[in-house]
């Protein structure tokens, strides 16, 4: 688990990095089909995350960049992945919306609204039943909470108390669509209630918050009390997409939500601690680390069309 401030930080500085390179590379045609970022929501994937320990188990979402980079996936392969290279982590197959890496516990992220609650929950059954030890954690957006799947997923782990927790990012909008007009729930957390689990609600805004809610949910999943409901209250500053017109919310509301940016509350925080001075080397380190891994895909090759059922399986 987490506890150094910096190290929060950075990870977010990570994030915030890739997916802004990210669409300046969407924009001059390096990297093709769908992309979504994640910038406003990068404490609530490394705040998750940092509660995790390293071989506890998360699935993503097609937002799900932040959660990859949180839960240590590197970020060579992964702009590799996007820019559909053999040498990215899923050896170009993928693309930015199916980014997986095993090796640190990704199962896997998920263009389907919902569709990684059934992995994960498996994947809780799993432990479960081999007395692992390890807690899974399962992101998925506020449109999933009245997907069927959540509930009939939600109820099974409540009923055997399995290891997971259920982490729900609330950043107000499904594509275009507020969250209060598809859920009759004012606060989603109550949803938790009738399905026999706690539920908890948290600013996502504030990284250290939201670490610490999930480090009481992975401690209760650990030792056998069952699944938690965090809602991780939370906003996307740009698109749904790139190339989002953004027609949908006003000036004012996103200049309200900016000025709770994470980063910059996580910053001011840190910079009584260290200094500007070394806030502006972390920075300057992570800028550094994107456009190596830019330079990585760019050298990496094309798969070659005979491989293209290679991973396929009957």
């Amino acid at each position: 688990m987490i506890d150094d401030l910096q190290t929060l930080y950075r990870l977010m500085m990570r994030i915030r990095e890739f997916d802004s390179r990210m669409q300046v590379l969407v924009n001059a045609g390096f990297i093709r089909g769908g992309a979504h970022q994640a910038i406003g929501q990068e404490a609530a994937a490394v705040g998750v995350c940092a509660a995790l320990d390293p071989d506890d188990l998360i699935t993503s979402t097609h937002r799900g960049h932040g959660h990859a980079i949180a839960k240590g996936v590197d970020v060579r392969p992964m702009m590799a992945e996007l820019f559909g290279r053999e040498g990215g982590c899923c050896r170009g197959r993928g693309g930015s919306m199916h980014i997986a890496d095993f090796s640190v516990g990704l199962l896997g992220a998920n263009g389907v609204v919902g569709a990684g609650i059934g992995i994960a929950t498996g994947a809780a059954l799993a432990q479960s039943l081999g007395a692992s030890g390890r807690v899974v954690a399962c992101f998925f957006g506020e449109g999933a909470m009245n997907q069927g799947a959540l509930l009939e997923n939600v109820n099974y782990a409540a009923l055997h108390a399995l290891p997971i927790v259920y982490v729900c990012e609330n950043n107000h909008f499904a594509m275009s669509m507020r969250a209060e007009r598809a859920t009759a729930l004012a606060n989603l957390a109550d949803r938790a209630l009738g399905l026999g689990l706690p539920g908890v609600s948290v600013d996502a805004m504030n990284v250290v918050a939201v670490r610490d809610a999930t480090r009481e949910a992975v401690q209760r999943a650990r030792g056998g009390g069952g699944p938690t409901l965090i809602v991780a209250d939370c906003y996307r500053l740009e698109g749904h997409h790139i190339g989002d017109p953004l027609n949908y919310r006003t000036r004012e509301e996103v200049q309200h939500w900016r000025e709770q940016d994470p980063i910059a509350r996580c910053r001011l925080k840190l910079a009584a601690v260290i200094g500007d001075a070394e806030i502006a080397r972390i920075d300057a380190e992570e800028k550094a680390r994107i456009d190596d891994a830019v330079a990585f895909a760019e050298a990496s090759p094309l798969p070659l069309a005979a491989t293209a059922e290679e991973g396929v399986y009957a």
